[in-house]
């Protein structure tokens, strides 16, 4: 028991002496904790700026419920109360993410008879520490089916099912600069397997851009656009462009904003937007997005 107690006091004794002898700033740096990342929140309020995707995705385990509404165009005049009595398109969806990275969803829209379903993928997230990861980046894929019955020359236009389907493909790169204002660019490809007309080419590449600036702690103004980079086709579509408002309402946010797109999925407002800012072909539009949390209690 003596010799036990000895040898443990003389491993006191040394460890001390070797402590010792360290640089105590070295000692300190050794007990510091390794210090976390800070990850930046909220680049853009939600999933979607106005038509466009945003490089969000939603936090862990939660569900989004959303409501998009497309009027009829200014230019229909005081009879048709600036568009807002009739030609109204509606998307309803369902948007779920398990992760922090990875989401999906399922969409219908009432034009052209459209369901949906895509994935978006967060690859970066930006940091907020020096040295850190500057800029999000967040990838999306996906697939539209059309269940519209039209006809060509008296023939079904759509005699093969895979006829109805088209695609799109996304990669956003987006900074927050500050607490008040984030940008993004959009490099997107769309795929169309049927297109309108036998002239017509089946891809469309677009390059966006999508920009938010926050002027309260609960509003912020937003505005999207699209620059179609190829002609794809003989038939006159422009540039989808959008300015709009947010509003943040407990759980919910609300989103009122000014398009040129009729269309509420991919295909349709980077393709065929056919109305034009200068002779007031816009329409007064809104999102609703109900994000409810499934992570239950702890």
């Amino acid at each position: 028991m003596t010799k036990f107690l000895i040898s443990i006091t003389f491993l006191i004794c040394l460890s001390g002496v070797v402590f010792s002898q360290e640089n105590p700033d070295d000692l300190l740096k050794m007990l510091e904790e390794k210090p976390k990342k800070e990850f930046t929140t909220a680049t853009f309020k939600t999933t979607r700026l106005i038509n466009f995707h945003t490089v969000e995705v939603l936090s862990k385990r939660s569900l989004d419920f959303r409501i998009s509404h497309r009027f009829g165009d200014f230019n229909s005049g005081a009879y048709n109360a600036w568009g807002i009595d009739g030609g109204a398109n509606i998307r309803l969806a369902l948007e779920y993410c398990h992760g922090s990275r990875l989401m999906f969803g399922l969409g219908r829209t009432s034009s052209k008879k459209i369901v949906d379903g895509f994935l978006k993928y967060r690859l970066l997230r930006q940091t907020n520490s020096e040295g850190g990861m500057p800029i999000s980046l967040t990838l999306f894929s996906s697939m539209y089916n059309t269940f519209e019955r039209s006809k060509i020359a008296g023939l079904d236009r759509y005699t093969n099912i895979t006829d109805r389907f088209s695609f799109c493909n996304q990669i956003m790169i987006a900074r927050k600069f500050n607490s008040r204002f984030s940008f993004q660019l959009t490099a997107a490809m769309v795929h169309i397997n049927l297109v309108e007309k036998i002239t017509d080419k089946n891809d469309c590449f677009i390059l966006g851009g999508v920009t938010r600036y926050k002027f309260t702690k609960r509003q912020a103004v937003t505005l999207e656009y699209g620059y179609r980079l190829n002609q794809y086709s003989k038939s006159k579509y422009y540039d989808s462009f959008g300015i709009g408002y947010d509003l943040e309402t407990g759980g919910h946010v609300f989103q009122i904003h000014l398009t040129n797109s009729f269309g509420l999925t991919e295909d349709q407002y980077f393709m065929y937007t056919n109305k034009s800012w200068d002779n007031w072909g816009i329409r007064l539009g809104f999102n609703i997005s109900r994000v409810f949390s499934l992570q239950g209690r702890q």
